[in-house]
Parts: structure tokens; C-alpha cells; sequence
């Protein structure tokens, strides 16, 4: 109760959260129905699976549908190919992150800009 409380003051400040790793435990859902998210992210595990294996589409399919049933937005992790960013936009996952899309670079090169040292 007092993680969720700590979300609520910081989302009334413009903060937003995800929950990360989205079905990989059994603890997933309990989370989903009582912390206040913003984003679901669907763990990388069934994504890097989802060409071969039907089980792991049908999860993803599943999150995302309970996602947005939810009014959240989806984000799936591990998109290592463009057959699986077709996939995922096919069943209309809201976002993607992963190698196919951009590979992980220093917060410098990203922002354009050099940073401050600590």
C-alpha cells in the first residue's frame, strides 16, 4: 500500500510507470490489477519467441488485449527482426523496443549533446 501510494503522489506530478517484464511471473497479474501503471511491457522472452512458437503469440495477444482492455498501452521488448515488428503491429501492440529497432548508444550520442559531469 505504500508503493502505491508513492505512485499515485508521483503520477499527480506527471510521472508515468510501466511494469516491466509483463507475464513472466504468476505475480504479474496481481501487480497489473492493483499498481496504478501506465504501461504494460510484454516480457522479451515471448517476444523472441513469437515467429516460432504459437504459445508465445497467443501470450502476447493475450497481454495485449488485457492491456488495453485496461486503457493501457503496450510496449514489447526484444524486437530483433522486422518479422517480428509486423507481427506485433499485426496485433496491435501500441509500442516496440529492441535491437531491430535501435541499438542501446550513450545518453550523450541520443541527446546530441555532451553532458554535465557529476
Amino acid at each position: 500500500s505504500r508503493a502505491m501510494k508513492f505512485m499515485e503522489r508521483l503520477k499527480e506530478a506527471g510521472c508515468s510507470f510501466a511494469l516491466d517484464d509483463f507475464g513472466s511471473g504468476l505475480s504479474s497479474f496481481g501487480y497489473l490489477k492493483t499498481l496504478p501503471v501506465d504501461y504494460l511491457k510484454i516480457d522479451g522472452a515471448f517476444v523472441k519467441d513469437l515467429e516460432n512458437d504459437p504459445i508465445a503469440r497467443a501470450m502476447i495477444v493475450s497481454i495485449n488485449s488485457i492491456g488495453h482492455e485496461m486503457q493501457l498501452k503496450t510496449v514489447a521488448e526484444c524486437v530483433e527482426s522486422a518479422a517480428a515488428l509486423e507481427r506485433l503491429r499485426m496485433i496491435g501492440v501500441d509500442y516496440v523496443q529492441g535491437f531491430h529497432i535501435g541499438e542501446p548508444m550513450p545518453l550523450e550520442e541520443l541527446a546530441g549533446v555532451r553532458m554535465m559531469p557529476r
